[in-house]
Order: C-alpha cells, then sequence, then structure tokens
C-alpha cells in the first residue's frame, strides 16, 4: 500500500512539473518589450532610432516598443507638420504611440484631432507601471 501512494505522488509530481514546465516557456517571455515615456515630440527622433537599433540587436528577442506622451506639450500630436514623419517612421519600425488621456483632458486637447494610428489610454503614467509589472523595460525622458 506504501509502494501505491508513493508512485502515485510521485507520478502526480512528475505530470505536475512538467506541466508547469510548458507554461513557463510558452515563448512570449522570451521577448523583450520596451516602453519609453516622453514629454516633447522632437524626442520621438532618437527614440525611434534607438527603437530601431534594438529591433536589429534583439533580433528575434525583439517584442514590443510603445512610446507613451504626456504632459503639457501633448497638444503637438495634433499638429501634422510635427507629428506626422513620426507616426510614419514608428509604423515603419513595428513602434506604437500612445497618448495619455490624463494629459489630454488636463491641457484640453481636441481628442477628434488626434492621429487614429496614436492609441489613447487613460492614465500614461499608470499604463506604464502596468507595463513594467509585465516585464517592459521603461525609461522616462
Amino acid at each position: 500500500m506504501k509502494n501505491y501512494i508513493f508512485s502515485s505522488l510521485l507520478i502526480l509530481t512528475i505530470l505536475f512539473g512538467a506541466h508547469n514546465l510548458n507554461a513557463q516557456h510558452s515563448g512570449n517571455e522570451d521577448k523583450i518589450n520596451y516602453v519609453v515615456i516622453t514629454k516633447k515630440i522632437p524626442q520621438l527622433q532618437p527614440i525611434l532610432l534607438t527603437a530601431e537599433a534594438l529591433k536589429a540587436e534583439d533580433g528575434e528577442n525583439f517584442g514590443e516598443f510603445k512610446i507613451i506622451i504626456c504632459g503639457k506639450e501633448i497638444g503637438d500630436i495634433t499638429d501634422s507638420d510635427k507629428i506626422n514623419k513620426f507616426i510614419k517612421k514608428a509604423d515603419n519600425a513595428g513602434v506604437k504611440i500612445i497618448a495619455c488621456g490624463f494629459s489630454l483632458n488636463k491641457f484640453k486637447v481636441d481628442k477628434t484631432k488626434i492621429p487614429q494610428e496614436i492609441e489613447t489610454v487613460e492614465n500614461g503614467i499608470l499604463y506604464n507601471f502596468q507595463l513594467q509589472k509585465k516585464g517592459y523595460k521603461s525609461i522616462t525622458l
């Protein structure tokens, strides 16, 4: 009877242990994800160059790269002369540009003038922390 219980426990341990290994290697955690918070549209140029360099360096391990725009100059995202070249470059690099909804509200930005390529989140700072909890590497400029 002892051998039967011991054998059963051993088999269950092996099965659950193997299941946990498979769950840990689902492939997603091998990707390196990045998020940058910026307050100024001109900073998009060096951020996008950095994203391109990291994509080349990381190769297949490159995951997502997100740029969150917050602060008093957020209204510049509605100026096509200032933002369109960065939107195109971000799209080509696979980078997502995100606007902070809190900043949009605080500085009374007309949301209908935000380019459709720019995603909006309710609170950019909170969103950054949530991404960090998911393992994103983060920097604020």
